[in-house]
């Protein structure tokens, strides 16, 4: 909204002018959402207390595991109301506003936030540990994929194929399979992000690591000449998805001040479920979906233990892991809290990294 207002200006003052640059706009967009949580968020987190929609630690199945989290019984949740408002607003005011890939992406990130809230607010109120009925909350996901594949596949160039991170000129074509692949891979991102979000910090900023690779990433796909030069995909306009995943990032940095260890708000489905969902809306407009395998390595890690966990008791009577997501494992083999969310900050932080090399290996 900003750039409409002040970079027609640029006739009167030259300074305007830095409104045309992506760049100069995710990084305004970046601290704007970072101001907006830390300014915020302290009123939130009051308003939550007031309200009384306090975590409720499971004890049921778990009880080892609820003896070392007890302590986090009643701290505030839903937290992921400060990141939608941070996000929503900083997108709205930097970014292009009537670019249709900002739109669908913001569009998608609040359907979430309103499934993820509807999740949060029927386990406070209901006093049901679960929630919303896991079939309403995929059949709210599958429904937000079948939309953007449809979206994709009839009103931009972003073509239905599939290209594989490190080779270089393998493409599948996926047809009407492309539906299913896009509800898919929305839905996975999504529900990975809810996963992981176990520990204090562990969930956001492993989301401000992808977040701010697939920032860098949409900026090389909306710009010509580099896209070019790496041989990627190019995409006329996705640049500007550059001010929406660094909203995402000043957003989280923000509610990390609040999150970190001892956490005094958790995000929430509000958060993880909307914050997943948008990561994985950018990869796919982007033409950057598998290589969320490697960014979001640790969300693909946690979902992971879960399904071997479930399939390996289905099959053995044993447990693979002494707790699954595999966070909780570790919690169980007596690592400090802080050690393991640090540890695997670490490695999501080299996942990145090793995925952003593979730029060059195209």
């Amino acid at each position: 909204m900003l750039y409409y207002i002040f970079y027609p200006l640029r006739e009167w003052w030259f300074g305007f002018n830095v409104f045309k640059y992506i760049t100069f706009r995710a990084a305004m967009a970046s601290l704007t959402a970072f101001l907006i949580s830390i300014i915020v968020g302290p009123m939130i987190i009051r308003w939550l207390k007031k309200m009384n929609f306090g975590e409720n630690i499971r004890r049921e199945h778990v009880e080892a595991l609820y003896d070392i989290n007890k302590h986090k019984q009643g701290t505030p949740t839903m937290g992921g109301i400060i990141i939608i408002l941070a996000i929503a607003v900083s997108t709205v005011l930097w970014a292009d506003v009537t670019n249709q890939y900002v739109l669908v992406a913001l569009a998608s990130f609040l359907w979430l936030g309103l499934i993820g809230f509807s999740d949060d607010y029927t386990k406070i109120t209901k006093k049901r540990s679960l929630g919303l009925q896991p079939g309403m909350k995929l059949l709210g996901q599958f429904l937000l994929g079948g939309a953007i594949a449809l979206y994709i596949m009839f009103l931009t160039p972003i073509p239905q194929s599939l290209t594989v991170p490190f080779v270089k000129h393998f493409v599948l074509n996926l047809g009407i399979l492309y539906i299913l692949f896009v509800a898919l891979v929305i839905v996975s991102a999504s529900n990975a992000v809810n996963l992981t979000d176990g520990l204090d910090g562990l969930a956001i900023g492993c989301t401000i690591i992808a977040a701010l690779s697939y920032s860098m990433l949409s900026y090389i796909t909306g710009h010509a000449k580099v896209s070019e030069y790496l041989n990627v995909f190019y995409l006329p306009g996705g640049g500007e998805l550059t001010v929406f995943c660094a909203a995402m990032v000043g957003a989280g940095l923000g509610f990390l001040w609040f999150n970190s260890h001892p956490a005094t708000v958790f995000m929430g489905d509000t958060g993880s479920l909307a914050l997943g969902g948008a990561i994985g809306v950018v990869a796919i407009m982007i033409k950057k979906e598998l290589l969320l395998f490697l960014v979001g390595g640790i969300f693909v890690i946690e979902a992971l233990s879960v399904v071997l966990q479930v399939a390996w008791f289905k099959t053995t009577k044993k447990r693979l892991f002494l707790v699954a997501p595999i966070h909780h494992h570790f919690q169980r083999l007596k690592w400090a809290e802080s050690k393991i969310t640090i540890r695997f900050w670490i490695i999501a932080i080299v996942l990145a990294l090793v995925s952003l090399s593979t730029l060059k290996l195209q």
